[in-house]
């Protein structure tokens, strides 16, 4: 077994799992305002209710991650990684830990500062609303919201790049540590 197999090398399952289906709810919910927003009032409605119930599992499952990052650190990174490749991965794990607590906290103040009439509810479970009344809290929170969900698009694009980069370049294992198939 080399060493990128070994368990002190690897992610743990449960942060593989956290990370997968974190990554397909985050790239999903970023796809349904953007695609629905031409549609007919009633699909985007509905889609937004999905978009927010989505939101609000993502902050959930945030604060899981965090909780096991702490009691469960990250592997090391691959030594053979240069110097400016380690301040990236670090810089680009800080700012995902950043924006996936940022984005949803700041859809739910803009959804609390103005009502839109589409409630948020998971699992049909409503979601408070937060004692918010200023509607001008509500625009600030709302291009934020937009702003840091392109900036996490934009993100998201680094991250996979670097990672396709770090399998199919430099054939180091990075993209086996968190891909359970991929074990070399």
């Amino acid at each position: 077994m080399d060493r990128i197999n070994t368990p002190q090398h690897r992610y743990s399952s449960v942060a593989i799992a956290l990370h997968w289906i974190m990554a397909v709810l985050i790239i999903g919910n970023w796809f349904i305002p953007v695609l629905t927003e031409a549609m007919a009032e009633d699909v985007h409605r509905s889609a937004m209710g999905w978009h927010k119930a989505i939101g609000i599992t993502v902050l959930l499952l945030a604060v899981v991650r965090i909780a096991w990052r702490i009691v469960h650190p990250r592997p090391p990174l691959e030594p053979t990684l240069r110097p400016w490749e380690r301040a990236l991965a670090k810089t680009t794990y800080t700012l995902f830990y950043i924006l996936i607590v940022a984005i949803p906290v700041a859809g739910w103040i803009m959804v609390s500062a103005g009502n839109d009439g589409i409630a948020a509810n998971i699992l049909g479970i409503g979601v408070p609303t937060l004692p918010i009344a200023d509607k001008s809290a509500g625009e600030v929170a709302h291009e934020m919201h937009e702003i840091l969900a392109f900036f996490m698009a934009g993100l998201v694009v680094l991250h996979v790049a670097g990672a396709l980069k770090h399998h199919f370049v430099d054939s180091d294992g990075t993209l086996a540590r968190m891909v359970p198939f991929l074990r070399r």
